[in-house]
């Protein structure tokens, strides 16, 4: 079977880090390229994090860099959460291989070509690189087989305001260019990753395997996970794995409520809110597919078995 070509625009991040491999260990699916955005740290971080990933994962998937900072205003990052490097501070040795020489917006539109009709985009980051991309071609979602996004809060519980999530916060005005030219897109928002929490003994022994991806993993996460334990409790939280099982594995999904969705531009309270029209009181057409329950064994085989590799 001819494997389904997928593209990642991220900014790694450590639960980023967990994603991409894991899609990395799809068979299903070829990871074509990375596309590289600031948002949990700064760029120049978010890229060699990108490709010490693939070094580990022993992938080739070409990686590009984008955008530096947000469209419009400069947002404040997570390294607090992350490490200052983005991957818990752990010194790691980069990777030998560099970026490629393409702009990631630019990457994003010429690989919307070569694999149209059949490209999975998956956005784990801020939606910067996805909004340039709009703006230099505006015929890009009609190539995207399917656009799947780790973001949003769509009751206004945030975790980076009272009521945004980090990725849409980091970059509102992306994220609404993003979501007013798509007519569709699979949004996983921080809500359910709370609703999909992993406990941190079990993760403890998932990342205990003596594989090279375990092992790193371990080290690169284990600032977040104690930083985690400390604030919220015994479940962690880990947003961008769980859109790329939905990605992965969409048949793992177990209720999936379609809604208008709008993303807050002003406001001293509301900026970078996802504004869900649950009632659908507005008219306007449903633009999100909101994931609200996933297959939790699933979502935590795939984990494991993408620690477990290698």
């Amino acid at each position: 079977m001819k494997k389904i070509p997928l593209l990642i625009d991220t900014d790694p991040g450590v639960d980023d880090a967990l994603a991409l491999l894991m899609a990395f260990n799809d068979d299903r699916h070829e990871v074509v390229g990375l596309t590289i955005a600031a948002g949990n740290v700064g760029l120049g971080h978010t890229v060699r994090n990108a490709l010490k990933i693939c070094e580990v994962a022993d992938s080739d998937a070409p990686v590009f860099a984008g955008c530096p900072t947000p469209l419009l205003h400069p947002a404040p990052d997570a390294a607090d959460v992350h490490g200052k490097d983005g991957l818990g501070d752990t010194g790691y040795t980069p990777s030998t291989r560099e970026a490629g020489a393409e702009h990631a917006a630019l990457a994003i539109i010429r690989l919307s070509h070569e694999h149209s009709g059949r490209l999975v985009l998956v956005a784990l980051g801020p939606l910067t690189n996805l909004a340039l991309a709009l703006r230099l071609d505006p015929t890009l979602p009609g190539r995207i087989a399917r656009l799947v996004v780790m973001g949003g809060a769509v009751t206004a519980q945030g975790n980076i305001t009272a009521s945004a999530e980090f990725n849409i916060h980091f970059d509102p005005e992306a994220a609404h260019i993003v979501f007013e030219a798509f007519p569709m897109a699979d949004l996983a928002d921080w809500e359910a990753t709370v609703a999909h929490s992993l406990h941190h003994a079990e993760v403890r022994e998932w990342l205990a395997v003596p594989t090279d991806r375990a092992r790193f993993y371990e080290a690169v996460s284990r600032q977040t996970r104690e930083w985690s334990e400390d604030r919220r409790g015994d479940r962690w939280f880990c947003a961008d794995a769980l859109a790329m099982a939905w990605a992965l594995q969409p048949d793992g999904a177990e209720q999936v409520e379609p809604r208008p969705m709008a993303v807050a531009l002003e406001g001293r309270h509301s900026r970078g809110s996802t504004v869900v029209d649950w009632r659908r009181q507005s008219g306007r057409p449903d633009n999100v597919r909101i994931l609200m329950r996933y297959d939790q064994a699933r979502f935590e085989a795939m984990i494991r078995a993408a620690v477990a590799a290698g």
